[in-house]
């Protein structure tokens, strides 16, 4: 038998009754992990926390010049006929540096989610389990997953908006609007104050929230899939086995991200690119519908399915590793 099962298999999982129950990591567990952090506590939320930036602000940066050239593309669909020629043409004209193009916006920006994301998750994931009661919340164990996800991803994207501002204005714009991250903080502040760092916010919650739900409901449902499906009970494969599921379950889980998120990613690009001093956030995404039109919204999509398939992969494989490598259990994990 495969170590890992295929699509189709793995579908069958997530809608048919499962046989052998995979208990989540929130009930019946331990006070304390292997490692001495006591579940559930500020340590391990910190822990949490700390897993969220590891697992998303070094990914993020490493996909910076594929972000660059869909940003770019989003703008201006004309612009480059391809990833490839996109980076020769940027190395040409603005040197190796270039296609690295929003890498500081991008490490501060996504790390603050990571934080913001990861953390609360866990927080809201234990707080509406024990608000509705054990055997509600595995019984319906994805509607909770939808609601704490999107409650962390809320506030996250509050950490993420003023740095994604940035980053979006300094991608699209050729030769870029700053020089730096502190440089494009002190354009934006100085010509908008610090509103225009969050002129975003609102489509950005409209690609993040959904994105985020999707995200870590199908990792959770299609990770506890392939436990149900693999002939040995979870604690009896090796951490390497284990995280290797992580990353299997991630990156089905970005695939659906994607596909999900897009229209509204496109938008954010946009408005950072486009918003007219003293134009409304409404206004300004009906002036630039009726430019795009609906085939304008998924401008960029199989670049964008491929790199957030990967990193929601990895994002997830780094946030279990380290978990694992501080004691605490992996998802999944039988108590």
């Amino acid at each position: 038998m495969p170590l890992f099962p295929s699509a189709s298999s793995i579908n069958t999982a997530l809608t048919a009754p499962s046989s052998k129950k995979t208990e989540n990591f929130w009930i019946r567990a331990p006070a304390e992990s292997k490692g001495g952090i006591k579940l559930y506590s500020t340590d391990y939320y910190l822990a949490c926390t700390v897993g969220g930036i590891l697992a998303c602000g070094p990914t993020h940066s490493a996909v910076t010049p594929l972000d660059l050239v869909k940003c770019r593309r989003q703008v201006n669909p004309t612009l480059y006929s391809g990833n490839f020629q996109a980076w020769r043409s940027i190395i040409a004209t603005e040197g190796f540096g270039g296609i690295w193009t929003g890498l500081g916006a991008t490490m501060i920006g996504y790390s603050f989610q990571g934080a913001g994301k990861y953390g609360f998750y866990e927080l809201f994931k234990k707080s509406y389990a024990d608000l509705v009661g054990e055997e509600t919340a595995h019984n319906y164990r994805t509607s909770l997953y939808l609601a704490a996800s999107a409650s962390a991803e809320v506030i996250a994207d509050v950490l993420l908006c003023p740095w994604e501002a940035i980053k979006v204005r300094t991608q699209t714009t050729i030769p870029p609007f700053a020089t730096n991250v502190f440089d494009g903080y002190k354009k934006i502040t100085a010509t908008e104050g610090v509103a225009g760092l969050y002129k975003g916010l609102t489509p950005l919650w409209a690609r993040q929230v959904p994105y985020t739900m999707v995200k870590f409901a199908s990792f959770e449902r299609t990770v506890e899939a392939i436990y149900n499906m693999l002939p040995k009970e979870k604690h009896e494969y090796s951490m390497l086995t284990q995280t290797g599921v992580s990353f299997l379950g991630g990156y089905i889980a970005g695939v659906f991200c994607a596909v999900v998120s897009h229209p509204a990613d496109v938008m954010v690009s946009k408005i950072n690119a486009e918003k007219q001093p003293g134009e409304s956030v409404g206004a300004a995404v009906g002036r630039i519908y009726s430019k795009i039109g609906f085939a304008g919204l998924w401008n960029g999509l199989p670049v964008r399915i491929v790199m957030i398939g990967t990193l929601t992969g990895l994002q997830w494989l780094l946030y279990d590793s380290f978990k694992a490598a501080v004691g605490l259990p992996t998802t999944g994990s039988k108590k």
